[in-house]
C-alpha cells in the first residue's frame, strides 16, 4: 500500500522554492574556504500601481503580493477597508495594480516613494540603473579572515544604545586591518548605513574604497547598492544576504560576507580579497 502524500511538506517545499534561490558560496570553516551549495532568501522589486499610476517600488520576498499591496495602502491611510478596493490584481511579473472604489488623493502623503522609471521592476533593470551611476569596484587590497571574525564584537562594543534597549541596528566602517572608523545605530538598518557613509562624506573622507562595511542583521539589495555607490569593496553581516544582494555584489565587484558568527562565515562573491584562501 502506498503511503498518502505529505501535502503539508509539499506545500512547504513549493513555498521554499518560490521565496529562495540557490547559489554556490564559499564557507570559511576555520582554516580554509570550501565551495558549497547554499539557499538564500529571494528579493525582487514590486511596483505598486494605484488607479493606473505608479505609486511605489518596494523590495520584497516574492509571494503574497496582493496582500502586501493592500496592507501597504492601508498603512499609508489610502484605504480604510475592503470596501475601498474595487480590484487588486497582479498585472504582470513584479507589478500589482490596485483600483479603488473612489478617487484617492495621494498628494497628502508625508512619505515620498521611490517611483523612478529608470529603476524598473526587476533585478536586472535595477542593476542596470545603478550601472549608469557607478562602475564595478576594483580595489586590490586584501583582508584576513581573522580581521573579519573580530568585527561583530567590535560593532557590538560600539552599540551603547543597543546595550540599553536591545532594539537597534548598527553599521560600522572599518579599515582592512579591522580598526573602527565610524559606527552608528538606528532603528533602521539602512539608516545606520546612511549615517556611517554620510559621516565620512561630511568629513571629506570619500570615497570609501579602503574600508569594510559591517552591518547587524541581514544584507539587502539596498545595502549593497549603498556600498557600491560609496565604493566600499567589502560588506559583512551577521546574517545572510538576499539573492538580489548577492547578485548585485557579484556584478559590481563587492566581496559579500554573511553569517559572520563565531569562527565561521560565508563568502557570496569575490572571495579573492581574503588572505590565505
Amino acid at each position: 500500500m502506498h503511503e498518502p502524500p505529505d501535502l503539508a511538506a509539499a506545500v512547504r517545499h513549493a513555498d521554499l522554492l518560490a521565496v529562495s534561490a540557490e547559489r554556490t558560496i564559499y564557507a570559511w570553516t576555520g582554516d580554509r574556504l570550501e565551495a558549497r551549495a547554499d539557499v538564500m532568501a529571494s528579493e525582487e522589486p514590486l511596483e505598486i500601481r494605484l488607479n493606473g499610476k505608479a505609486l511605489s517600488i518596494t523590495m520584497r520576498t516574492p509571494g503574497h503580493d496582493l496582500e502586501l499591496a493592500a496592507g501597504f495602502l492601508h498603512g499609508e491611510g489610502l484605504i480604510r477597508s475592503r470596501a475601498d478596493l474595487a480590484e487588486v490584481r497582479a498585472e504582470e511579473t513584479n507589478t500589482v495594480e490596485v483600483e479603488t472604489s473612489a478617487p484617492v488623493d495621494v498628494s497628502r502623503l508625508e512619505r515620498h516613494f521611490y517611483t523612478t522609471s529608470s529603476c524598473g521592476v526587476c533585478g536586472k533593470s535595477s542593476m542596470n540603473a545603478i550601472a549608469t551611476l557607478a562602475e564595478p569596484l576594483d580595489a586590490r587590497w586584501r583582508t584576513s579572515p581573522a580581521v573579519l571574525l573580530g568585527l561583530p564584537a567590535k560593532l557590538r562594543a560600539a552599540q551603547a544604545v543597543f546595550e540599553a534597549t536591545g532594539s537597534l541596528h548598527a553599521a560600522g566602517l572599518f579599515t582592512p586591518a579591522g580598526m573602527p572608523i565610524a559606527v552608528f545605530e538606528d532603528v533602521g538598518r539602512h539608516n545606520a548605513v546612511d549615517k556611517a557613509i554620510g559621516a565620512r562624506l561630511l568629513a571629506g573622507d570619500f570615497p570609501l574604497d579602503d574600508t569594510v562595511l559591517m552591518v547587524s542583521g541581514r544584507t539587502s539589495f539596498e545595502i549593497v547598492q549603498k556600498a557600491v555607490m560609496a565604493r566600499i569593496p567589502v560588506v559583512a553581516a551577521v546574517s545572510g544576504p538576499s539573492s538580489l544582494a548577492a547578485d548585485l555584489a557579484s556584478r559590481f565587484g563587492v566581496t559579500l560576507i554573511g553569517f559572520l558568527r563565531g569562527e565561521r562565515f560565508n563568502v557570496y562573491s569575490h572571495p579573492g580579497r581574503l588572505e590565505g584562501r
